[in-house]
């Protein structure tokens, strides 16, 4: 019985060594807990948490500990190994990271996964210029429009503050003649009650999580392009991990990946219900407006275009010979 004690104290001791000793990671994600991109990071840095020898990797939601805006920038420095960025608001650092947020380019979910597969490559090339080392993406749900008041001509728009989150929504709201203001997404409840924001192009997920039809009125179901997020890790912390470590992470990343492009299709449906549920009106865009909303997706193509110069062109090219 003695031995026996000795054994299980033993063992019970080099547990809490193995404990003591593993290495974690904060995982910054800028969005709320309840959000399906954060409920997906959590899932995935729970299997690594499991399965890793020495590894924990403990999520912050909410910005709580970069904010949205600072978290790649975070993740190249070292500053925290592992985090969640919206790929297209880096378009400033190279506009390829734009691409998928092209208006009317990819409006399916279909076609946003048959976009990211052909240019994956090319932005796997572009994080490496960064040392950064991509882990999986995830898209959101088609953009459509909110507004505090019914519009049905381009006119209706003229001088509408518009909440912005990337380079190409800018540059979208000034062709439209709105005034467009970048705001992360942790601040956009208080933007709209303020008055701060009358407007924006995004997902039904953003209004949702936020409670939006408390502040706007009308959602047009625009489906304008599906954005992505992407969970990234700094490439030296990468380099650093044994090979069993990271075929634990890639393994997660796989499955977060998989269901978090399945999730976000089973709730776009779901988001507009909820808005109709909660009073707002949701409904298709006049023809005159989406008319011009796509004309003016054609001139942002083509500037980006002149941008991204041959990478850009690359990437098209692959996407429109992808089957």
């Amino acid at each position: 019985m003695k031995t026996a004690h000795i054994f299980a104290a033993t063992a019970f001791a080099a547990s809490i060594a193995t404990t003591a000793t593993a290495e974690k990671w904060d995982m910054a994600l800028a969005y709320s807990a309840t959000n399906y991109h954060s409920e997906i990071a959590a899932e995935f840095a729970a299997e690594v948490t499991a399965n890793a020898a020495d590894l924990e990797i403990v999520t912050h939601p909410s910005g709580s500990l970069f904010s949205g805006g600072e978290i790649f920038n975070a993740v190249r420095r070292g500053l925290t190994p592992i985090g969640e960025r919206l790929v297209s608001a880096l378009g400033n650092d190279d506009a390829i990271f734009e691409i998928d947020s092209i208006p009317f380019l990819a409006t399916s979910f279909a076609d946003a996964r048959k976009l990211y597969n052909a240019t994956k490559p090319i932005l796997e090339e572009t994080l490496d210029e960064s040392r950064v080392h991509l882990l999986y993406s995830c898209p959101w749900p088609p953009q459509g429009f909110y507004s505090a008041g019914p519009v049905a001509s381009p006119a209706d728009l003229e001088g509408l503050k518009f909440r912005a989150y990337n380079a190409t929504t800018s540059r979208f709201a000034e062709e439209l003649g709105m005034v467009p203001t970048t705001i992360e997404a942790a601040e956009l409840a208080q933007a709209f009650a303020t008055g701060v924001a009358e407007s924006m192009i995004s997902s039904g997920s953003t209004g949702f999580d936020r409670k939006l039809w408390e502040h706007v009125g009308h959602y047009y179901d625009v489906k304008a392009w599906l954005p992505r997020n992407m969970v990234i890790v700094n490439q030296g912390t990468w380099d650093g991990l044994d090979d069993e470590t990271r075929g634990v992470i890639e393994t997660a990343a796989a499955n977060a990946e998989d269901k978090c492009w399945a999730r976000a299709e089973e709730l776009d449906g779901f988001y507009t219900e909820q808005f109709t549920e909660n009073g707002m009106t949701v409904g298709e865009l006049t023809p005159e407006l989406r008319a011009a909303f796509e004309e003016v997706g054609s001139t942002l193509r083509a500037a980006w275009l002149e941008r991204a110069g041959d990478k850009g062109q690359a990437a098209l090219d692959a996407f429109n010979a992808a089957e």
